[in-house]
């Protein structure tokens, strides 16, 4: 039976806690690269008996993977929730409201964490042409900055439609942090006296 595409609010927290799962854990990043880059990764097995020789595996390189430091991400993810109640919005099960009530919730959380992308943040475009512009990729084009879709044969120059412009992060300005500040405290409980 194929299972139909997700909701446009799913594929939102599907987003967001995916994008703070590649930050956190490193083996996921690199299993979310595989993906990307249409490479399929066998999870590990079971062993196999000692008697069955096990087939010679092709020998791929190794590409060394660098820890990424969770400092931002959790000052991020504490700036999300203050301005947006972002883990507040994820953490809750919207299915159980109405498509109106989500959609005035997500209004909310949008203008938040816009906020938040706005005074923290400078991004631009990777391309600037309008999306759905045919566009030529010469030989040598970034692949960090551009990625190819679609039926992918020979060499460039690609002659494609731009689907995406991607963005870019100029200039972060995350704000200076107190001397023992708990960045894992994203949101502190609240008493109310």
């Amino acid at each position: 039976m194929k299972q139909s595409p997700p909701s446009l609010l799913s594929r939102i927290s599907l987003a967001f806690g995916t994008f703070f799962s590649i930050i956190s854990d490193s083996q996921f990043a690199a299993r979310v690269q595989d993906l990307r880059a249409g490479v399929l990764r066998s999870e590990p097995s079971a062993p196999a008996p000692a008697s069955a020789p096990a087939p010679a595996a092709p020998k791929t390189p190794v590409v060394p993977l660098r820890e990424a430091a969770p400092d931002g991400a959790l000052q991020l993810l504490g700036l999300l929730q203050r301005e947006a109640r972002f883990i507040d919005f994820i953490q809750e099960d919207v299915a159980a409201y109405a498509d109106a009530d989500v959609g005035a919730a997500a209004r909310v959380v949008h203008e938040g964490c816009r906020k938040v992308l706005r005074d923290n943040f400078t991004i631009s475009p990777v391309r600037t042409e309008a999306e759905g512009s045919r566009i030529t990729l010469a030989e040598g084009f970034d692949a960090a900055a551009i990625r190819i879709t679609g039926n992918v044969v020979g060499q460039p120059p690609f002659k494609g439609s731009l689907t995406h412009r991607g963005w870019r992060v100029d200039e972060t300005r995350l704000p200076k942090l107190a001397s023992g500040h708990e960045l894992r405290i994203v949101a502190p409980a609240e008493v109310e006296l």
